[in-house]
């Protein structure tokens, strides 16, 4: 019997690494995709369907509520059910504080926030029971982020929304959980100048940032585990102990 998840920004970075954890693992895959390269869509969907498993793309900006309408009419169209759901897809915004605009700042919080529990509302009922609702929060959510005030409030809203979750969902034997990353060697990460990874990698007691591969074991187990519910999984590497 076919074993499904939707992973949301599934085709690069840690989305890519988690759908092709999961496709090993023999998972049929709902990948959507927004800005992402010909050659990064291709590079996912040959690894994942190496592994004989199934892989449905579609394109789908999470800062557009059209995005939740067309997910959904996908699912329900497809009858597709599913063992998990994988809230990865976010944004951004890095503007100076001092220079942020509205209208900027409500499209960060509409697609870290707003586009999850809306999807998640239309779509709650084609979850199996015994299901998990993973989201990707942060390490910024947690430890002040002084780069982006938008990423760093919403990551901390997607935390609560995670433990407030776990009432809503227990009604449909759902677990909801959460990771929060810390440095993941993603393409973002591998571009930055070599000095300011090193000043991240001496606040780190592993000493080097996480693989992508590392984190999406993590997602896997939450998929698996039927005990965890309701939790917030740091992986930093000891970021507070350096």
């Amino acid at each position: 019997m076919a074993k499904n998840v939707l992973i949301t920004g599934g085709t690069k970075g840690i989305g890519k690494a988690v759908a092709i954890c999961l496709a090993k693992a023999g998972y049929d895959l709902l990948l959507t995709w927004y800005t992402d390269t010909i050659d990064e869509i291709q590079t996912t969907l040959t690894a994942c369907k190496s592994f004989g498993v199934s892989v449905t793309l579609l394109e789908a900006d999470i800062s557009n509520k059209q995005s939740i309408e067309d997910i959904s009419k996908l699912i329900l169209a497809e009858s597709i059910e599913f063992e998990a759901i994988v809230f990865n897809a976010g944004l951004t915004y890095r503007d100076a504080f001092e220079n942020m605009e509205l209208t900027e700042w409500e499209r960060v919080f509409f697609a870290n926030v707003h586009f999850p529990v809306f999807l998640l509302q239309q779509i709650v009922g084609r979850i199996k029971p015994a299901g998990s609702v993973i989201f990707t929060g942060s390490l910024m959510g947690i430890e002040p982020h002084a780069t982006s005030l938008s990423y760093g409030v919403t990551k901390s809203a997607v935390h609560a929304l995670t433990k407030n979750l776990v009432k809503f969902l227990t009604p449909y034997h759902i677990r909801v959980n959460a990771i929060a990353p810390g440095f993941v060697d993603t393409d973002w990460q591998k571009n930055k100048p070599q000095e300011i990874r090193r000043n991240i990698e001496d606040k780190l007691a592993i000493g080097r940032f996480c693989t992508p591969e590392e984190l999406a074991d993590v997602y896997k187990l939450l998929i698996e585990n039927q005990y965890i519910n309701g939790e917030i999984i740091v992986v930093d590497g000891g970021y507070s102990y350096q």
